[in-house]
């Protein structure tokens, strides 16, 4: 089997061809093509991967193009994890933010938006292209922000577009492990959009075992979402949120811990990764020691902004999530019809009640060799239902904003964010990344 990774030159890329080369199956992927538009950082990770595979003998051949079709054409699977802006860009967004006084991340708020209008332009061409060149391939997209840029592939891809995030089913299988549940045995009920979820419910052979854990307060405080939401708050929800649901929940505590902060995340990533890609140029003898060196920190400082000062993260928690390995289930399932179940981003089909059967959402899944099946789910009540529907809204008025070029619909998207508390603002943060990033002036005409 051929696997492309578009953002090839990405830090992230040896975790992939990690879970390749453990993978000593009969119709295992032989072929991986890397594509990036960044040759210097495409030659630094070639070199890394080119380090791990040596004494492997069913090791795949890897391959480095900048020409995006040429490592299209002919896929069986294409695996997206794309920044468009760069690290660059990231800084931009949380920065535009923060100076406003509102939350500045990545993927969740202003920052996530601005995001997804400068990406959703290029991810529909990519999806376009691949319709072309590899008409039979199956798009695993990890592109943030991950939910908005697969319902938008989807448009031109329909099912054939997958989107994988590590954090919900590292946060079930944190809690799988806190209630001693035999995984094999365990059905999981999460639900929720990227980056926006909780699980409700663990069970075995019918029982529920969750509220085990959400009433047991020295239980939930060996647990990371324990220790970042607090006892109280987990048994007032009756679940377990989503880490990145810390934002909503916390925004206050949030802002003020990366106001204070010397760098924003995104800052410090840019930083690392530059020092990083620059010592391999130099000495690309080192390039794989260099490369875990710089990944166990990373891992290590991961949301340190929900973390007490002196607080580590547990072992198990930093292992407890593999997007990689969640990639390479979904290739053996549909490749080779190992049939596997996990938490995806799809088309939901009605299987959650309340939201649009259209619409991209994050629930458990079965997968075989015809692609992803969603598991029907009971219905959300009350606040949880009211939020999914809310941020749903404003991720379909950024698609609209970024496929049609509608300043309307951009002003909307921001004003509506529930992260967002004025329209006047909402209006700074559109002209602010105006400012920053020529893709999204260009976006409207300007």
């Amino acid at each position: 089997m051929k696997l492309t990774i578009l953002g090839g030159g990405g830090f992230r890329v040896p975790l992939v061809h990690g879970v390749l080369l453990r993978d000593e199956s009969d119709d295992r992927v032989t072929e991986v093509v890397l594509h990036d538009i960044d040759e210097p950082r495409l030659r630094a990770v070639t070199e890394v991967l080119a380090q791990h595979g040596r004494g492997v003998p069913h090791a795949p051949v890897v391959r480095a193009t900048t020409d995006v079709d040429e490592a299209l054409r002919g896929a069986d699977f294409v695996f997206s994890a794309i920044r468009v802006g760069g690290l660059a860009g990231r800084t931009l967004d949380e920065r535009v933010a923060l100076d406003l006084g509102v939350l500045g991340q990545e993927t969740t708020g202003p920052g996530g938006l601005a995001y997804a209008l400068r990406t959703v332009p290029v991810a529909v061409d990519l999806a376009r292209r691949t319709r072309r060149l590899a008409p039979d391939a199956w798009f695993i997209n990890f592109t943030n922000p991950a939910g908005i840029v697969t319902e938008a592939m989807q448009t031109v891809l329909g099912d054939r577009v997958i989107g994988i995030c590590d954090s919900p089913i590292a946060l079930a299988r944190r809690a799988i492990g806190a209630l001693g549940l035999d995984p094999s045995r365990t059905d999981i009920d999460y639900v929720g959009l990227n980056h926006l979820g909780w699980l409700r419910a663990l069970r075995v052979d019918g029982t529920d075992h969750l509220p085990r854990l959400v009433s047991d307060p020295t239980a939930l405080a060996g647990l990371e979402e324990g220790r970042l939401f607090g006892p109280e708050w987990i048994a007032a929800l009756g679940a377990i949120p989503n880490e990145y649901l810390y934002y909503y929940y916390f925004s206050r505590e949030a802002r003020a811990a990366i106001d204070a902060a010397p760098q924003t995340r995104g800052e410090f990533l840019r930083d690392q990764q530059d020092a990083f890609y620059a010592a391999v140029a130099r000495d690309p003898a080192t390039a794989a020691d260099r490369w875990h060196r710089v990944r166990e920190e990373r891992d290590a400082t991961y949301m340190r902004e929900a973390r007490a000062e002196d607080e580590q993260r547990d072992e198990a928690d930093v292992a407890g999530g593999g997007y990689e390995g969640v990639a390479l289930a979904i290739m053996a399932a549909i490749g080779r019809g190992e049939e596997s179940s996990m938490i995806l981003n799809i088309r939901g089909g009605g299987a959650v009640p309340g939201m649009p059967s259209d619409a991209v959402v994050e629930i458990p899944c079965r997968v075989d060799r015809d692609g992803p099946h969603a598991t029907a789910l009971p219905p959300l009540e009350g606040h949880m239902l009211g939020l999914m529907q809310q941020v749903k809204a404003v991720e379909r008025l950024v698609i609209e904003a970024a496929t049609t070029g509608s300043e309307r619909a951009a002003l909307a998207a921001f004003a509506l964010h529930p992260l967002v508390d004025s329209v006047t603002t909402a209006r700074a943060l559109l002209e602010g990344y105006r400012r920053a990033h020529p893709e999204v002036a260009a976006l409207f005409g300007q």
